[in-house]
């Protein structure tokens, strides 16, 4: 089987300088990419700043015989994205990769989170990887392609109580994720999204001690290579990882309860039927329906 290589292509990967985003930034640079690290370097609420991590990692990559630059910049703003992508530019000549994954954490149960809580988490997460993203879309688009991988979590796909804004953010990307794959298949731009379960200093607190061992970040690593190869052609879709694990997520539709001109007491009377899950259908069962299917079931 032969390796997969990013010889000649340059990845960004922001929150690059601990946990998941080091991980991966090592992980491509070990084969072959080019790497801007991007780290604000600030505490889990994303008070402070410092480029020591990110240096810390760059370090790293070219003691091993790669090469790759720091980027302190901040992804919330679109001044710091643009600069991000920049680096990429000034140091490399292109962007190839996208990887998404700069986070904090203000977790607060949603009666006694402030706005400020709010904002702040949905401005790293989901605005920050919208920026980042567009920044780098146009030089995508223009060379025809491209590869991004968002960081979702499966606190935004099921929900975690205390982190209404993280789950809300995490959540967003998903929708993100699934429109970019639309629109960036004409020019092979591929968009995928991770919802990762890894023993990090974002989660060591939430997570059982005995999860360390086994849930380690080097564990999401790989998935996050393939998605960003140039061989990987799935675009769109969300994967759940960790522990070694490797699982498709995805939206289903149960069968549900069809009557004209229904009432609410109507609802009630079904509600049964209007719950039951199976046989539920994917987007792609549903676009596997012939014209008279579809038409019985409306």
């Amino acid at each position: 089987m032969s390796e997969l290589r990013f010889d000649g292509r340059v990845a960004v990967v922001t929150g690059a300088g601990h946990g998941l985003g080091r991980s991966h930034a090592l992980s491509l640079a070990e084969r072959g990419a080019k790497v801007v690290v991007n780290d604000l370097g600030g505490a889990l609420d994303g008070t402070g700043a410092s480029t020591g991590p990110a240096a810390e990692v760059v370090e790293l990559i070219t003691k091993n015989g790669g090469e790759a630059v720091v980027s302190g910049d901040d992804v919330a703003t679109p001044e710091g994205a643009e600069a991000i992508v920049q680096s990429a530019i000034d140091a490399f000549g292109r962007v190839d990769i996208v990887v998404n994954n700069a986070g904090i954490l203000r977790d607060r149960s949603f009666g006694k989170m402030s706005v400020e809580e709010w904002d702040a988490v949905i401005a790293v997460h989901l605005r920050g990887a919208f920026l980042v993203t567009r920044a780098a879309f146009s030089h995508l688009k223009e060379q025809a392609y491209g590869r991004i991988v968002n960081t979702s979590s499966p606190s935004g796909l099921f929900g975690s109580f205390g982190q209404a804004n993280y789950s809300t953010a995490k959540m967003g990307l998903v929708g993100l994720t699934k429109t970019l794959g639309l629109e960036g298949a004409r020019a092979d731009i591929r968009v995928n999204a991770i919802a990762p379960i890894a023993w990090t200093r974002m989660t060591e607190s939430l997570l059982p001690a005995e999860f360390e061992a086994r849930f380690t970040a080097e564990r999401i690593s790989p998935l996050v290579a393939y998605l960003a190869h140039e061989s990987c052609e799935t675009s769109g879709e969300v994967f759940s990882v960790g522990a070694g694990r490797v699982a498709r997520v995805f939206v289903a539709e149960g069968p549900g309860w069809k009557q004209d001109d229904h009432t609410a007491e109507d609802i009630r009377d079904n509600w049964e039927a209007i719950m039951t899950e199976q046989p539920y259908l994917t987007p792609t069962t549903l676009g596997q329906q012939s014209g008279a299917s579809l038409k019985a079931m409306l």
